[in-house]
C-alpha cells in the first residue's frame, strides 16, 4: 500500500485546500491512500522552545508518519504571492533537528497543489516553495501542476468539489505522482 500523508496550509473548517485534499484522498486508487494530517496543534517555532523541551509531541508524532510514508502532498493557499506561515511553521518544526531532516525527507517525493479564490491558482506560492523543499532535500514531482482558482465557484458549502474539470485534472495529477513514486 503506497501511503501518501497530506498537509493543508490553512487552519480555515471551510479551507478549499483542506477541501481539495479531501477531493484527492476520494480519488485514489487501489492500492494507495491518502491520509491527511492535521497541523493545528503545532505551535510557533520557537528555538528556546526546542532547546528546553525538545520536539513538540505533534511535531515528532507528524514527523513519523512522514518518515514512514511513500510521498507528501502540500495543499497549500497562496498568502502575498508567497507560502502561508503556518504551514511554513509546520516545516520548519518538523525538520529539526537538521540532523533529522535525512531521515524524514531525503528523496521523499513531494507535490504541491494549491486553491485560492483569486485568479493566480497558487502559482506564485508553489514556486516560492521550491526553495524550502530543495532546502530540506525533498524530491519536487513538477510533472503536473494544479492551480486551483476561483475556488469558491469549485466547491459546495460542505467542501465537496463541484468542478469536473478540475476533479479530472486532480485525478490526472494523482496519477502522475503515484507513477514518479513508484518508479523510483
Amino acid at each position: 500500500m503506497t501511503t501518501i500523508i497530506g498537509l493543508a496550509g490553512s487552519l480555515r473548517r471551510q479551507s478549499y485546500n483542506r477541501s481539495l485534499l479531501k477531493a484527492a484522498a476520494g480519488l485514489m486508487p487501489d492500492g494507495a491512500k491518502l491520509e491527511i494530517a492535521e497541523i493545528a496543534d503545532i505551535p510557533l517555532y520557537d528555538g528556546d522552545l526546542e532547546e528546553a523541551e525538545g520536539i513538540p509531541a505533534p511535531a515528532a508524532a507528524l514527523k513519523d508518519r512522514i518518515a514512514a510514508s511513500d510521498g507528501l502532498i502540500l495543499a497549500s493557499p497562496e498568502y502575498n504571492g508567497s507560502v502561508p506561515g503556518v504551514l511554513k511553521n509546520v516545516i520548519d518544526w518538523i525538520s529539526r533537528p537538521q540532523s533529522d531532516q535525512k531521515r524524514v525527507f531525503h528523496g521523499k517525493s513531494v507535490l504541491v497543489i494549491g486553491a485560492t479564490p483569486g485568479p493566480s491558482g497558487t502559482a506564485g506560492g508553489q514556486t516560492a516553495w521550491l526553495p524550502v523543499l530543495h532546502a530540506i532535500g525533498l524530491d519536487h514531482w513538477g510533472g503536473g501542476r494544479l492551480l486551483v482558482s476561483s475556488a469558491h465557484n469549485m466547491f459546495d458549502p460542505d467542501g465537496r468539489l463541484t468542478d469536473e474539470a478540475t476533479r479530472d485534472r486532480l485525478q490526472a495529477v494523482i496519477a502522475g505522482f503515484l507513477k514518479h513514486i513508484a518508479a523510483k
